[in-house]
């Protein structure tokens, strides 16, 4: 009795894999082809995006002694291609910033600036690990004696970061940026004047 047990056990357990074999076999059949390669069940970062951020801003004006500095905030949006672990895209942001400083008789601030930038990186599932360079334009703007001057050029950015994803459509965000802006003649001064500053900034993402 005990053998015959053990026999039709073993007869329902080998049916139940044969069976099991067969429908994982048809289910991947019907599945259509993958967009991203990468492993099954991985954390996509492929797709556009949009979200927004806050941070701090220090940096100098040259050939000058104001050191402006203060609270930035503004957007970005980008797309993002992933091929494996590897994360490739491109990410344009505007910021608004209230970076200013004062040094006699001259006060030179950065009212807003944006960046168009290239980002590369290195993702362990859903943290991602990037670099980012581009351009940068914004408004170098100084005041004096009741006088305002003020000048928007284009420049270059530098930076790094990384990003987490905290759900399928959502990520969080720590990001540096070095910014330097051209040189402008600036009649307030009479000498030509640029602005260079370093960016720290946290922001979330919403992936479409």
């Amino acid at each position: 009795m005990m053998k015959r047990l053990v026999v039709g056990a073993a007869a329902l357990v080998a049916a139940g894999w044969t069976a099991s074999a067969e429908a994982a076999d048809l289910n991947y059949g019907q599945r259509a082809p993958y967009t991203v390669n990468q492993p099954l069940n991985a954390y996509s970062w492929a797709g556009p995006y949009l979200g927004g951020n806050i941070g701090y801003e220090w940096g100098s004006v040259d050939n000058n002694p104001t050191k402006p500095s203060g609270f930035v905030g503004g957007v970005q949006a980008g797309y993002n291609f992933q091929n494996g672990p590897w994360v490739f895209g491109v990410e344009g942001d505007i910021q608004a910033a209230g970076a200013d400083d004062t040094f006699a008789p001259w006060k030179f601030s950065n009212p807003w600036f944006g960046t168009l930038r290239g980002r590369a990186g290195y993702a362990f599932s859903n943290v991602l690990f990037y670099g980012t360079a581009g351009l940068a334009f914004g408004e170098l703007r100084g005041q004096t004696f009741g006088w305002t001057e003020s000048h928007t050029t284009a420049g270059w950015t530098i930076g790094a970061g990384a990003e987490v994803g905290l759900a399928p459509n959502w990520s969080a965000k720590l990001e540096y940026l070095y910014i330097d802006l051209s040189t402008s003649q600036f009649a307030i001064t009479g000498v030509s004047n640029g602005y260079s500053a370093s960016v720290v900034r946290a922001g979330v993402n919403y992936h479409f």
